[in-house]
């Protein structure tokens, strides 16, 4: 699966570099959500994979926290990149003949390097945040990575519980900000698809959102049940089963999704190899 998903991507950012009919900024946010796929998984996966071969699970201080920046860092930079996303829909569908205007080249350019710009503030203040804390008793991690809530159940102090609760928020608002930016961008979409008047017509405009729709939802989906789901006893457990589907499952299907759902990108990928 994981050879895949670099496959995949790999694939995509491949033959939007080749096809000059992709060269829009629809395609060039695709290829950048592909890099941060990539890296993503790269941060996580290969480790995890060693550690399932290996008989020594020991990981030291130092890669432990820049596994935990890596993966917030290129974990909210994707989410950034998916509402930039949803801006450029809405724009193409609700204000077509501004659109060469609104996303232009510089513009696009500005949005994506906002995302890695957010994406690294979070990480590096989450990563900050956990490693300034003592850790005391055991030091053995339940988790596949260097999770946030794992980590915490190691630490000891009186300030572990508000700095927790300051980090779920951060993590929470960014999330939430970002779906609902993406929900607005949606709400006038289908606002602005229902005025038109043919059928076929209509199905064309939304054809060109499907794939970033479904994308969303799935990785919005995953990570809601990770940072809203209450804490029980079986909390753990359960982190370490959704942290699998979210790290492995999510980066698979996105390049099969937008592989199939987009029919100009199907074409394009046939015509190419």
């Amino acid at each position: 699966m994981y050879l895949f998903t670099l496959l995949g991507n790999l694939l995509i950012m491949a033959t939007v570099w080749r096809e000059h009919s992709l060269h829009t900024p629809m395609y060039l946010f695709l290829c950048a959500l592909s890099i941060s796929e990539i890296l993503y998984t790269f941060a996580v996966i290969p480790r995890m994979l060693a550690d399932l071969l290996s008989t020594d699970h020991s990981i030291a201080l130092r890669a432990c926290a820049s596994q935990m920046f890596f993966s917030f860092t290129f974990g909210f930079t994707h989410s950034f990149l998916l509402t930039i996303m949803g801006y450029d829909r809405y724009v193409a569908i609700c204000h077509p003949l501004r659109y060469n205007v609104l996303m232009s080249p510089r513009g696009c350019a500005c949005l994506v390097a906002w995302s890695w710009a957010g994406g690294s503030v979070i990480g590096l203040v989450v990563t900050v945040a956990i490693f300034q804390l003592t850790f005391c008793g055991s030091n053995e991690i339940h988790h596949f990575v260097c999770h946030v809530q794992a980590l915490l159940k190691l630490a000891c102090g009186e300030n572990v519980s508000i700095l927790a609760m300051g980090l779920g928020l951060v993590c929470i608002a960014a999330l939430l900000g970002c779906c609902l930016l993406i929900l607005l961008s949606y709400a006038f979409i289908v606002a602005t698809i229902l005025k038109i008047p043919s059928a076929e017509g209509r199905h064309k405009a939304f054809s060109t959102c499907v794939s970033h729709l479904t994308v969303v939802i799935e990785h919005y989906g995953f990570a809601s049940v990770i940072y809203l789901k209450p804490k029980g006893p079986q909390s753990l457990e359960i982190d370490t089963l959704m942290g699998i589907t979210y790290t492995v499952l999510t980066p698979f299907l996105s390049p099969i999704i937008f592989s199939l759902r987009n029919k100009e990108l199907k074409i394009a990928m046939k015509k190419t190899f």
